[in-house]
């Protein structure tokens, strides 16, 4: 029986659901191997590599002639350097979204980039679903920092933190502490959820109400301000 026939005969008809739609995906990065290898690990369906960029100044521009979902931003290049070239995207473009990707870990370049707007920081040797959950993530308006940055970055905290922890807890209930040492440990809302037993809304609230007493612009920026206060 046709698909018109089953009409006529008041047969339900299966439709196959729509593809999710593609993430359209600019790589910004001065090594030709690095952009082969992060092309190779977002080819899969869902997600295209739309354009190459091998500096700032190109990534900024192929930003605006392309219109990509996520800009997957190398921080450190001759010229106008990751952090320089996401802070003018972000500027001019906010609803491109930008993942820093770096081989270093720096504590000043990690708060740097996430002060110039970017959503994520990946250390290079991420795994193929790491990095392709990151960019579904961000796309989608959530941000990231790799666990590893978060643990480099805790390890090296000295002065400061004690006054810093002083702060977060005169800001925050023992519950939103919780939650957002939880955060800062790279846990997601669900995973959050299941730790806690909260529901994964619950946990969005939460995670809500302390990016608005932090005063931060997103999760991202709050992690990084929990470890810069020895709360991680």
């Amino acid at each position: 029986m046709t698909k018109d026939d089953a009409k006529t005969a008041g047969e339900p008809v299966s439709a196959a659901a729509p593809p999710p739609p593609t993430i359209h995906v600019l790589l910004a990065d001065d090594h030709p191997i690095a952009r082969a290898g992060a092309r190779a690990l977002l080819t899969q369906e869902g997600i295209e590599v739309v354009g190459e960029a091998a500096t700032g100044e190109q990534a900024v521009e192929m930003a605006a002639a392309l219109l990509p979902d996520v800009v997957l931003m190398d921080v450190s290049m001759p010229g106008m350097d990751g952090i320089a070239a996401t802070e003018e995207i972000r500027r001019t473009l906010p609803d491109i979204y930008i993942i820093m990707f770096s081989t270093f870990d720096t504590r000043d370049w990690v708060v740097r980039s996430i002060a110039a707007g970017a959503s994520g920081y990946l250390l290079k040797g991420v795994s193929r679903q790491a990095l392709t959950q990151a960019v579904e993530l961000v796309k989608h308006g959530g941000s990231l920092v790799d666990s590893r940055v978060l643990s480099a970055l805790a390890s090296r905290e000295g002065e400061g933190e004690d006054e810093g922890l002083e702060s977060l807890t005169k800001l925050l209930s023992p519950r939103e502490l919780q939650v957002l040492h939880l955060v800062a440990s790279g846990l997601t809302n669900k995973e959050i959820a299941v730790r806690i037993d909260y529901s994964v809304g619950t946990v969005k609230n939460v995670v809500q109400r302390i990016i608005e007493k932090l005063d931060v612009p997103d999760r991202t920026a709050a992690a990084v301000l929990a470890v810069r206060s020895g709360l991680v």
